[in-house]
């Protein structure tokens, strides 16, 4: 049994930015975002931005992180990898500074050979089609297009003259609205200048070290527009299916849509499922600037960021969900409960297969050995990665215990540790100036996460069922399989190190196995549109509810979008992310310990 959990289970390397959107302070967090997942000579690899490193699996469950060679642009967002032939080629983004594409045959061990770049580009994507011919797509931005373009093999250089391919359409694609949920609209000119200019007056004398090029950019964050980026080229059966990111990884309702055509260069039309990739609930949300694959079994997946933004908005992580093309030749991602552990080769067999194992954890009574100030024991089992229990001190020995309140039928653990926007520890090295702020990514990441977890039934006799105590790897979302089950009622996590020694730090001690009552009861829900572009749902109180998946689609076989909400009874929560004149079929399921309960669908 192959299983995992997202966020992808490996080693994020730490940045250190003092960035000129927030005057330049100081933060300190691991990043990864903007996966480019392939397979390569039967190894699958992710290149993400900001860790310095190539992720390397062999199951898409366990993966290796391997530094990239000093040659390499690890400063440069949003890095694209294409198979061409026995070669793997490589390019990532720049303003102002001609990119390089690289390339080579052993990812692992380079060498990378340098492609000289003539010209600048953000988001790039490269794309070659089954007669060889080389295809280029790039953009990011919420006022200029997705653009593409065909290059020359051996030069790299364009042939011909770009396309505008993909504009923004807040108007009528409700997912590409900006705003938590969706709930901006778009500011006029004389909005967005007077909320620059603030920003202007706020960071005084520090203007100065902005580079002028980025000033354009800054500005552009205010306009509530969406960013349209991230492109990403599939072709199946003949058909186009161009993936791009919007409307900004900030949001929890960052989303990956597409448009399909007959030609890698357009037309393009927006296809009847959009957004395909969609995650605005659960532990963490977020799933735009993604990429999609067919793995050696010849079942599909979807990598995408995710988003946490505590100690800044772009600290993220990377998921993995099961993918593909359903009868009518429509992109799909099943994202319905895509935060909890995943069995892959039932994935495969089915990629709407529901979970084996339910949340066990949420909302039980939790215990510490001492808490920070506002960071109780509590957070570690609420479900927002965004909270977290703190540590009254970083000495070996303090430990979180969540107590299930009865022995039940545990099956996996995800340690979940959160960087703490507290602590500041002294940059280890240079900082190094990129087009967005001032960075330097700490690839050795300043030590490893030490713990051990044990179990126990009555809290006095306990078992350790994982020990990290000496562990060398920095793991900050560890997931521990049990395939037979444990019985058991406590789950204790003692730490003994952070990296840069800090307080343990814990955004989610999450337990997954099997309860031992009943499921829920079927949810009694109303639901309406509400305008265009939003509906709203309200289910009564149901027995036995931990929480509801909110399932809607533009045909009642295909609820494809899903918005995973903790808790018993929804109050006219809204949902954003339909299109304009597209019927709307929705259904509410119910879930627990013990399993879940599907709502009847509905046309509003």
């Amino acid at each position: 049994m192959t299983v995992c959990c997202n966020p992808v289970n490996v080693s994020y390397k730490y940045s250190f930015t003092k960035d000129p959107r927030i005057n330049y302070r100081l933060s300190v967090y691991r990043e990864a975002a903007d996966p480019s997942l392939v397979l390569f000579k039967g190894r699958y690899y992710i290149f993400a931005s900001m860790n310095g490193c190539v992720w390397v699996s062999d199951d898409l469950a366990h993966w290796e992180n391997r530094p990239l060679p000093q040659n390499m642009p690890i400063y440069d967002y949003a890095p694209d990898v294409t198979v061409v032939g026995d070669w793997l080629y490589f390019t990532a983004s720049n303003r102002g500074t001609p990119c390089s594409f690289f390339r080579t045959r052993d990812p692992l061990n380079g060498p990378y050979e340098e492609i000289k770049g003539d010209r600048d580009y953000w988001d790039p994507n490269l794309f070659r089609d089954d007669d060889g011919r080389l295809y280029f797509y790039w953009g990011c931005s919420n006022s200029t297009p997705v653009w593409g373009v065909e290059l020359d093999p051996v030069t790299m250089k364009p042939v011909g003259e770009r396309r505008e391919l993909i504009f923004g359409n807040p108007y009528e694609h409700g997912y590409e609205r900006f705003g938590e949920d969706h709930s901006e609209r778009p500011k006029t000119e004389e909005e967005i200048d007077a909320l620059f200019e603030d920003y202007l007056r706020e960071c005084g004398e520090n203007v100065a070290q902005i580079p002028p090029e980025s000033l354009p950019v800054i500005r552009a964050t205010f306009a509530g527009m969406p960013y349209i980026e991230g492109p990403w080229m599939t072709k199946h059966e003949g058909k186009y299916y161009l993936q791009y990111a919007c409307p900004g990884t900030e949001l929890n309702i960052y989303a990956d849509g597409v448009y399909m055509g007959d030609s890698p260069l357009g037309p393009f039309r927006s296809a009847e499922n959009n957004p395909y990739s969609y995650k605005p609930g659960g532990f963490i949300t977020g799933a735009g600037h993604g990429s999609t694959l067919e793995d050696k079994s010849g079942s599909w997946w979807h990598c995408a960021s995710m988003q946490i933004g505590v100690c800044h908005i772009f600290e993220r992580r990377v998921g993995l969900w099961p993918a593909g093309f359903d009868a009518d030749g429509e992109l799909f991602c099943n994202q319905r409960y895509g935060d909890w552990p995943m069995e892959l080769d039932a994935l495969r067999a089915d990629p709407w297969a529901e979970p084996e194992w339910m949340l066990l954890s949420y909302g039980k009574r939790a215990l510490a050995s001492s808490c920070a100030e506002g960071h109780g024991a509590e957070n570690a089992v609420d479900e927002r990665v965004q909270t977290r229990w703190k540590a009254a001190s970083a000495k070996p020995g303090e430990w979180l215990c969540v107590d299930l309140g009865e022995e039940m039928d545990v099956h996996a653990v995800q340690i979940n540790f959160a960087d703490d926007p507290e602590l500041l520890p002294a940059c280890p090295g240079e900082f190094v100036q990129t087009p967005d702020t001032l960075r330097f990514i700490d690839v050795m990441n300043g030590g490893a996460t030490q713990w051990r977890l044990e179990v126990s039934s009555d809290s006095v006799q306990w078992q350790s069922v994982k020990d990290n105590w000496e562990a060398e790897i920095d793991l900050c979302h560890d997931f521990i399989g049990f395939d037979q089950g444990l019985p058991t009622r406590y789950i204790r996590l003692t730490v003994r190190a952070l990296p840069y020694g800090a307080p343990p730090c814990v955004s989610g001690l999450r337990v997954f196995g099997r309860g031992n009552g009943k499921k829920p009861s079927r949810p009694a829900v109303r639901a309406e549109r509400l305008g265009d572009l939003d509906f709203l749902v309200s289910a009564e109180d149901c027995a036995y509810t931990l929480g509801y998946n909110i399932l809607w689609g533009h045909r009642s076989d295909k609820l494809y979008h899903s918005y995973l909400v903790m808790g018993n009874g929804l109050d006219r929560k809204r949902i954003g992310g339909i299109m304009k004149g597209q019927k709307l079929f929705v259904r509410v399921d119910a879930f627990n310990e013990s399993g879940i309960t599907h709502g009847e669908v509905m046309e509003l």
